[in-house]
């Protein structure tokens, strides 16, 4: 085999292990998906736990009716229709214990219907 030859290959080679290696540090690199469900009139989980700096999906589904979720110090606001998934990108900036409230009036009940997201170093 000519040196030429050889070279080439070792390029294809190496070229085909960084390719791979990509793939596996982009699907490394995806954001975690958090799932929130939410019905009359909690929040399952009632709580989610979060790393500073850490990107995450929030993602929100409901099967009973129309409700809606808010986070004020986060900035985050979405309207969850029954039967849909709600996708919400996020990744927070500062530790803390954020409370995740109802915006949508579901019935008697719904003052109750909270959470919280804790933000942790």
């Amino acid at each position: 085999m000519s040196m030429r030859r050889s070279f080439w290959l070792g390029g294809a080679a190496l070229a085909a292990l960084a390719a791979g290696g990509l793939a596996a540090a982009t699907s490394a690199d995806e954001p975690r998906v958090v799932k929130l469900q939410v019905k009359k009139f909690e929040y399952i989980p009632p709580s989610i736990t979060l790393k500073k700096g850490e990107p995450v999906i929030l993602e929100l589904t409901t099967l009973d009716r129309l409700h809606g979720f808010v986070v004020q110090d986060l900035q985050l606001h979405a309207d969850i229709p029954p039967n849909k998934t709600v996708r919400i990108p996020l990744t927070p900036q500062a530790a803390g214990t954020h409370e995740i409230a109802c915006d949508i009036f579901c019935g008697t009940g719904h003052e109750s219907l909270r959470g919280t997201i804790v933000v942790t170093e």
